[in-house]
C-alpha cells in the first residue's frame, strides 16, 4: 500500500489517495472517488511520504487504472464541457446576469457539472441553475472564484514577458503578502508588484525565501558600518548583488558583501 497524489487539471492542485493494489507509475492515469463524483486524474507522484499526509485514514483509494476507454470517456467530458460553457454564456447574456463564466468540468461520471464564473459581488444565480440541471440533466455546481484562480484557469503573459507561472508550474496559490514587496525592496508601485490577475504577483512569494536568506547577511538599513576605516550608514540595499550603499559624509559608496 503507498500514498499517491493527483491533479484533475494540468498543474492543478494535488490530492492525495491511497493505493492498495495497483501497479501506478507516475503520469498514470486512475479513477478515483471525490467528494464530487468520479474523477479521471493524472498521477503526479507514486510513493508520497506519509508525514506530509494529515489524516491517512480519511484518504480514499485508487478505484483503477484508467484504460483507453476511461480516457476516450474523459476526453468526450471535455469536450461538452466546452459546449456547456458556451451554451451558458449565451443564457446569462440574454438574461444579463453580472457574471463571467470561466470553465466547465464534468465529473467522469457526469453526475456533477461544475460551472466557475467571477462576478463583483453576490450573485442571485437560482434561476439559471434550474435551466442548466433541466437542459444537462445532472447535478449542477455553480462555483464563484477569485481572479487569481481565473488567471490560472485561462493563463497569459507575465511581466516578465513569460507565461504565467499559475499556469505553468505552481499548482498551489499560497498566501501573498506586500511585506514580501518591501522584503525584495520592490517599488510599491502597482504596476511592479500586480500580476495579470491584479493582485501581488505570485513570484513574490515563492523568491521570498531567497530574499530572507540574504537579507539575514547583509547589515540593515540606517545600521552603522565601517568601510576603509570610515564610519557610514546603510543607505540601500541591493540583495541579489549582495551589495550595500553606504552613505559616508554625504557621499554613497558601493561595497560588496561576501555572504557565503
Amino acid at each position: 500500500m503507498s500514498i499517491i497524489s493527483i491533479c484533475f487539471k494540468k498543474n492543478g492542485k494535488q490530492y492525495y489517495f491511497l493505493n492498495e493494489e495497483f501497479d501506478i507509475n507516475i503520469n498514470d492515469k486512475v479513477i478515483v472517488n471525490t467528494e464530487q463524483g468520479l474523477q479521471l486524474g493524472i498521477v503526479v507522484d507514486n510513493n508520497i511520504d506519509e508525514s506530509k499526509v494529515n489524516i491517512k485514514s480519511e484518504l480514499k483509494t485508487v478505484l483503477k487504472k484508467a484504460d483507453d476507454k476511461d480516457y476516450n470517456t474523459y476526453l468526450n467530458n471535455l469536450k461538452d464541457s466546452k459546449i456547456v460553457v458556451e451554451e451558458t454564456k449565451k443564457k446569462i447574456e440574454k438574461d444579463k446576469i453580472p457574471m463571467t463564466i470561466v470553465d466547465a468540468n464534468y465529473t467522469f461520471d457526469k453526475k456533477q457539472l461544475t460551472i466557475n464564473f467571477v462576478a463583483d459581488e453576490r450573485i442571485d444565480f437560482r434561476n439559471l441553475v434550474k435551466y442548466l440541471a433541466a437542459k444537462y440533466k445532472t447535478h449542477i455546481d455553480l462555483h464563484q472564484i477569485g481572479v487569481r484562480d481565473k488567471a490560472k484557469e485561462i493563463g497569459g503573459i507575465g511581466v516578465c514577458g513569460l507565461p504565467l507561472c499559475c499556469k505553468t508550474f505552481k499548482n498551489d496559490i499560497q498566501g501573498i503578502t506586500i511585506n514580501m514587496a518591501k522584503n525584495q525592496n520592490i517599488a510599491l508601485n502597482p504596476t511592479k508588484i500586480n500580476g495579470c490577475c491584479g493582485r501581488l504577483l505570485c513570484c513574490l512569494a515563492y523568491e521570498d525565501e531567497g530574499y530572507t536568506e540574504l537579507r539575514e547577511k547583509l547589515p540593515k538599513i540606517n545600521d552603522d558600518i565601517k568601510v576603509d576605516g570610515k564610519k557610514g550608514k546603510v543607505a540601500n540595499l541591493d540583495i541579489l548583488r549582495k551589495k550595500v550603499y553606504v552613505n559616508i559624509n554625504d557621499e554613497i559608496k558601493e561595497v560588496d558583501f561576501d555572504v557565503k
